[in-house]
Protein backbone atom coordinates (compact mmCIF):
# COMPACT_ATOMS: atom_id res chain seq x y z
CA UNK A 1 0.00 0.00 0.00
CA UNK A 2 3.00 2.37 0.89
CA UNK A 3 4.59 1.93 -2.70
CA UNK A 4 1.06 2.36 -4.49
CA UNK A 5 0.30 5.56 -2.21
CA UNK A 6 3.86 6.80 -3.93
CA UNK A 7 3.06 5.61 -7.34
CA UNK A 8 0.27 8.21 -6.74
CA UNK A 9 1.70 11.05 -5.71
CA UNK A 10 4.47 10.54 -8.15
CA UNK A 11 2.12 10.33 -11.35
CA UNK A 12 -0.07 13.11 -9.93
CA UNK A 13 2.39 15.26 -9.90
CA UNK A 14 4.40 14.16 -13.49
CA UNK A 15 1.30 13.96 -15.31
CA UNK A 16 0.11 17.32 -14.33
CA UNK A 17 3.40 18.88 -14.70
CA UNK A 18 3.14 17.09 -18.60
CA UNK A 19 -0.39 18.06 -19.20
CA UNK A 20 0.48 21.74 -18.80
CA UNK A 21 3.82 21.44 -20.78
CA UNK A 22 1.70 19.72 -23.49
CA UNK A 23 -0.76 22.37 -23.63
CA UNK A 24 1.41 25.34 -23.02
CA UNK A 25 4.24 24.47 -25.48
CA UNK A 26 2.06 22.57 -27.75
CA UNK A 27 3.47 19.33 -28.22
CA UNK A 28 0.72 16.74 -29.04
CA UNK A 29 3.32 14.11 -28.17
CA UNK A 30 3.28 15.68 -24.80
CA UNK A 31 0.22 15.37 -24.42
CA UNK A 32 -0.29 11.98 -25.01
CA UNK A 33 2.50 11.05 -22.37
CA UNK A 34 0.38 13.66 -19.93
CA UNK A 35 -2.52 10.75 -20.86
CA UNK A 36 -0.71 8.00 -20.24
CA UNK A 37 0.79 8.79 -17.26
CA UNK A 38 -3.03 9.84 -15.90
CA UNK A 39 -3.98 5.78 -17.18
CA UNK A 40 -0.66 5.19 -14.40
CA UNK A 41 -2.60 6.85 -11.81
CA UNK A 42 -5.54 5.06 -12.77
CA UNK A 43 -4.27 2.12 -12.63
CA UNK A 44 -2.38 2.29 -9.63
CA UNK A 45 -5.63 2.71 -7.84
CA UNK A 46 -7.24 -0.23 -9.93
CA UNK A 47 -4.15 -2.28 -8.28
CA UNK A 48 -4.63 -0.76 -5.05
CA UNK A 49 -8.88 -2.21 -4.77
CA UNK A 50 -7.34 -5.39 -6.35
CA UNK A 51 -4.71 -6.07 -3.46
CA UNK A 52 -7.18 -4.81 -1.05
CA UNK A 53 -9.83 -6.98 -2.08
CA UNK A 54 -7.44 -10.18 -2.29
CA UNK A 55 -6.47 -10.40 0.55
CA UNK A 56 -9.84 -10.92 1.92
CA UNK A 57 -9.81 -13.79 3.82
CA UNK A 58 -12.25 -16.93 2.40
CA UNK A 59 -15.75 -16.92 2.71
CA UNK A 60 -18.59 -19.46 2.86
CA UNK A 61 -19.28 -18.23 -1.30
CA UNK A 62 -15.44 -18.04 -2.07
CA UNK A 63 -13.69 -20.85 0.44
CA UNK A 64 -10.39 -20.91 -1.63
CA UNK A 65 -9.81 -16.83 -1.05
CA UNK A 66 -10.10 -14.34 -3.16
CA UNK A 67 -6.43 -13.71 -4.95
CA UNK A 68 -8.33 -14.23 -8.15
CA UNK A 69 -9.63 -10.86 -7.80
CA UNK A 70 -6.41 -9.44 -8.62
CA UNK A 71 -5.97 -11.10 -12.01
CA UNK A 72 -9.53 -9.34 -12.56
CA UNK A 73 -7.97 -5.77 -11.56
CA UNK A 74 -4.96 -6.65 -13.87
CA UNK A 75 -7.26 -7.07 -16.84
CA UNK A 76 -9.83 -4.48 -16.34
CA UNK A 77 -5.98 -2.37 -16.18
CA UNK A 78 -5.28 -3.92 -19.56
CA UNK A 79 -8.41 -2.67 -21.53
CA UNK A 80 -8.40 0.81 -19.63
CA UNK A 81 -4.77 0.94 -21.20
CA UNK A 82 -5.46 -0.38 -25.01
CA UNK A 83 -8.64 1.88 -24.99
CA UNK A 84 -6.00 5.02 -23.95
CA UNK A 85 -3.50 3.62 -26.70
CA UNK A 86 -6.44 3.82 -29.19
CA UNK A 87 -7.59 7.50 -28.86
CA UNK A 88 -3.87 8.68 -28.96
CA UNK A 89 -3.03 6.76 -31.87
CA UNK A 90 -6.45 7.72 -33.79
CA UNK A 91 -5.26 11.56 -32.94
CA UNK A 92 -1.69 10.84 -34.55
CA UNK A 93 -3.24 9.29 -37.56
CA UNK A 94 -5.73 11.91 -38.38
CA UNK A 95 -2.96 15.02 -37.81
CA UNK A 96 -0.67 12.83 -40.18
CA UNK A 97 -3.32 12.03 -43.00
CA UNK A 98 -4.94 15.86 -43.23
CA UNK A 99 -1.84 17.00 -44.60
CA UNK A 100 -1.77 20.01 -43.40
CA UNK A 101 1.79 19.87 -42.18
CA UNK A 102 2.54 23.60 -42.76
CA UNK A 103 -0.03 24.79 -40.13
CA UNK A 104 1.34 22.22 -37.22
CA UNK A 105 2.59 24.15 -34.68
CA UNK A 106 6.42 23.77 -33.30
CA UNK A 107 6.97 22.10 -29.55
CA UNK A 108 8.71 24.85 -27.52
CA UNK A 109 11.40 24.04 -25.06
CA UNK A 110 9.68 23.24 -22.11
CA UNK A 111 7.71 20.07 -23.71
CA UNK A 112 11.18 19.04 -24.38
CA UNK A 113 12.46 19.19 -20.92
CA UNK A 114 9.22 17.70 -19.80
CA UNK A 115 9.80 14.43 -21.79
CA UNK A 116 13.45 13.88 -20.73
CA UNK A 117 11.68 14.38 -16.94
CA UNK A 118 9.61 11.55 -17.64
CA UNK A 119 11.94 9.20 -18.48
CA UNK A 120 14.16 9.17 -15.16
CA UNK A 121 11.35 9.76 -12.85
CA UNK A 122 8.78 6.78 -14.96
CA UNK A 123 12.41 4.82 -15.04
CA UNK A 124 13.38 4.95 -11.27
CA UNK A 125 9.61 4.38 -10.29
CA UNK A 126 9.59 1.09 -12.16
CA UNK A 127 12.44 -0.22 -10.55
CA UNK A 128 10.88 0.90 -7.13
CA UNK A 129 7.70 -0.49 -7.66
CA UNK A 130 9.05 -3.57 -9.46
CA UNK A 131 10.87 -4.71 -6.05
CA UNK A 132 7.57 -4.60 -3.73
CA UNK A 133 5.60 -6.52 -6.79
CA UNK A 134 8.61 -9.44 -6.66
CA UNK A 135 8.76 -9.32 -2.69
CA UNK A 136 4.50 -10.07 -2.25
CA UNK A 137 4.54 -11.92 -5.91
CA UNK A 138 1.84 -9.56 -6.85
CA UNK A 139 0.86 -9.79 -10.46
CA UNK A 140 -1.24 -6.59 -10.14
CA UNK A 141 1.46 -4.47 -8.79
CA UNK A 142 4.16 -5.53 -11.09
CA UNK A 143 1.65 -4.49 -14.10
CA UNK A 144 1.85 -1.48 -12.52
CA UNK A 145 5.61 -1.41 -12.61
CA UNK A 146 5.55 -2.37 -16.30
CA UNK A 147 2.77 0.61 -16.91
CA UNK A 148 5.66 2.44 -15.65
CA UNK A 149 7.98 1.83 -17.58
CA UNK A 150 6.40 1.52 -20.68
CA UNK A 151 5.24 5.38 -19.84
CA UNK A 152 9.13 6.18 -19.51
CA UNK A 153 9.91 4.44 -22.53
CA UNK A 154 6.84 6.58 -24.51
CA UNK A 155 8.43 9.64 -23.14
CA UNK A 156 11.79 8.74 -25.27
CA UNK A 157 9.23 8.54 -28.28
CA UNK A 158 7.99 11.91 -27.15
CA UNK A 159 11.52 13.41 -26.79
CA UNK A 160 12.69 12.38 -30.21
CA UNK A 161 9.26 13.65 -31.41
CA UNK A 162 9.77 16.58 -30.29
CA UNK A 163 12.86 16.86 -30.61
CA UNK A 164 12.78 16.41 -34.41
CA UNK A 165 9.83 19.10 -34.95
CA UNK A 166 11.73 21.60 -33.38
CA UNK A 167 14.87 20.64 -35.69
CA UNK A 168 12.17 21.81 -38.60
CA UNK A 169 9.69 18.39 -39.07
CA UNK A 170 6.93 19.06 -37.40
CA UNK A 171 5.24 15.77 -38.36
CA UNK A 172 7.32 13.91 -36.13
CA UNK A 173 5.45 15.17 -33.17
CA UNK A 174 2.28 13.21 -34.59
CA UNK A 175 4.73 10.05 -35.13
CA UNK A 176 5.82 10.32 -31.42
CA UNK A 177 2.24 10.06 -30.83
CA UNK A 178 1.61 6.90 -32.85
CA UNK A 179 4.74 5.03 -31.35
CA UNK A 180 3.94 6.21 -28.08
CA UNK A 181 0.24 4.34 -29.22
CA UNK A 182 2.35 0.95 -29.98
CA UNK A 183 3.97 0.90 -26.66
CA UNK A 184 0.73 0.73 -25.15
CA UNK A 185 -0.85 -1.87 -26.94
CA UNK A 186 2.51 -3.69 -26.09
CA UNK A 187 1.58 -3.12 -22.27
CA UNK A 188 -1.92 -3.71 -22.79
CA UNK A 189 -0.96 -7.17 -24.08
CA UNK A 190 1.59 -8.38 -21.68
CA UNK A 191 -0.73 -7.91 -18.97
CA UNK A 192 -3.65 -8.88 -19.99
CA UNK A 193 -2.07 -12.23 -20.90
CA UNK A 194 -0.72 -12.59 -17.49
CA UNK A 195 -3.65 -11.91 -15.52
CA UNK A 196 -4.67 -15.02 -18.01
CA UNK A 197 -2.89 -17.06 -17.36
CA UNK A 198 -3.44 -17.22 -13.74
CA UNK A 199 -6.84 -17.12 -14.38
CA UNK A 200 -6.40 -20.15 -16.10
CA UNK A 201 -4.82 -23.00 -13.63
CA UNK A 202 -1.57 -22.33 -15.38
CA UNK A 203 1.10 -24.67 -13.76
CA UNK A 204 4.34 -22.78 -12.20
CA UNK A 205 7.30 -22.64 -13.98
CA UNK A 206 10.19 -25.15 -14.56
CA UNK A 207 12.19 -23.59 -11.65
CA UNK A 208 9.75 -24.01 -9.17
CA UNK A 209 8.83 -27.32 -10.08
CA UNK A 210 12.54 -28.70 -10.19
CA UNK A 211 13.17 -27.23 -6.51
CA UNK A 212 9.88 -28.80 -5.04
CA UNK A 213 11.03 -32.13 -6.34
CA UNK A 214 14.24 -31.63 -5.07
CA UNK A 215 12.66 -31.25 -1.78
CA UNK A 216 10.16 -34.00 -1.68
CA UNK A 217 12.84 -36.20 -2.31
CA UNK A 218 15.62 -34.93 0.18
CA UNK A 219 12.74 -36.83 2.33
CA UNK A 220 14.03 -40.21 3.81
CA UNK A 221 10.88 -42.07 3.80
CA UNK A 222 10.17 -41.20 0.10
CA UNK A 223 10.86 -43.72 -2.33
CA UNK A 224 9.64 -42.23 -5.67
CA UNK A 225 7.49 -39.17 -6.69
CA UNK A 226 4.51 -40.73 -8.71
CA UNK A 227 2.92 -37.01 -9.78
CA UNK A 228 2.95 -33.42 -9.08
CA UNK A 229 0.74 -30.89 -10.02
CA UNK A 230 0.76 -27.11 -9.72
CA UNK A 231 -1.74 -23.76 -10.72
CA UNK A 232 -1.58 -20.42 -10.21
CA UNK A 233 -4.12 -19.10 -8.03
CA UNK A 234 -3.75 -15.04 -8.65
CA UNK A 235 -0.79 -14.69 -7.11
CA UNK A 236 -0.83 -17.73 -5.03
CA UNK A 237 0.28 -21.96 -5.87
CA UNK A 238 -1.82 -24.89 -5.15
CA UNK A 239 0.35 -28.02 -5.08
CA UNK A 240 -1.02 -31.77 -5.36
CA UNK A 241 1.76 -34.27 -5.08
CA UNK A 242 1.51 -38.12 -5.30
CA UNK A 243 4.54 -39.98 -3.25
CA UNK A 244 5.22 -43.79 -3.00
CA UNK A 245 6.18 -45.04 0.44
CA UNK A 246 6.86 -48.31 2.22
CA UNK A 247 3.45 -50.27 1.72
CA UNK A 248 4.48 -51.66 4.94
CA UNK A 249 4.20 -48.64 7.07
CA UNK A 250 1.11 -48.46 9.53
CA UNK A 251 -1.68 -45.57 9.24
CA UNK A 252 0.11 -43.36 12.10
CA UNK A 253 3.40 -43.05 10.25
CA UNK A 254 2.00 -42.73 6.71
CA UNK A 255 -0.15 -39.84 8.26
CA UNK A 256 2.99 -38.39 9.56
CA UNK A 257 5.02 -38.06 6.86
CA UNK A 258 2.12 -37.10 4.56
CA UNK A 259 2.14 -33.74 6.93
CA UNK A 260 5.79 -33.64 6.84
CA UNK A 261 5.93 -33.13 3.27
CA UNK A 262 3.42 -30.81 3.52
CA UNK A 263 5.45 -28.67 5.61
CA UNK A 264 8.24 -28.56 3.47
CA UNK A 265 6.86 -27.23 0.34
CA UNK A 266 4.92 -24.35 2.83
CA UNK A 267 7.73 -23.74 4.45
CA UNK A 268 10.29 -23.57 1.28
CA UNK A 269 7.84 -21.50 -0.96
CA UNK A 270 5.87 -18.76 0.60
CA UNK A 271 3.75 -18.49 -2.86
CA UNK A 272 2.15 -22.14 -1.78
CA UNK A 273 -1.06 -21.23 -0.73
CA UNK A 274 -2.07 -25.05 -0.13
CA UNK A 275 -0.47 -28.50 -0.55
CA UNK A 276 -2.45 -31.25 -0.68
CA UNK A 277 0.01 -34.78 -0.33
CA UNK A 278 -1.30 -38.38 -1.56
CA UNK A 279 0.61 -41.55 -0.59
CA UNK A 280 0.89 -44.77 -2.96
CA UNK A 281 2.76 -47.60 -1.84
CA UNK A 282 6.16 -48.64 -3.57
CA UNK A 283 5.97 -51.28 -6.07
CA UNK A 284 8.00 -53.95 -5.35
CA UNK A 285 11.02 -54.15 -8.23
CA UNK A 286 10.79 -56.64 -10.48
CA UNK A 287 13.88 -59.02 -9.75
CA UNK A 288 16.56 -59.14 -12.31
CA UNK A 289 17.26 -61.70 -14.62
CA UNK A 290 20.59 -63.81 -13.88
CA UNK A 291 23.25 -63.25 -16.14
CA UNK A 292 23.51 -65.97 -18.79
Amino acid sequence: MRTAKHSIATNILLAAFKLFAGIFAHSAAMVADAIHSITDLISTIIVIIGIKLSNKKPDRDHQYGHERIECVAALILAALIFSVGVGIGWSGVQRIISGDYQHLAVPGILALIAALASIIVKESLYWYVRATAKKINSSALMADAWHSRIDGLSSIGSFFGILGARLGFPILDSVAAIIICLFIFKAAYSIARDAINKMLDTAADDATLIAMRKIILSHKSVQSIDQIKTRLFGNRIFVDIEISVDPSLDLLRAHEISHQIHDLIESNFPTVKHCSVHLNPAQPKPPQKALQ
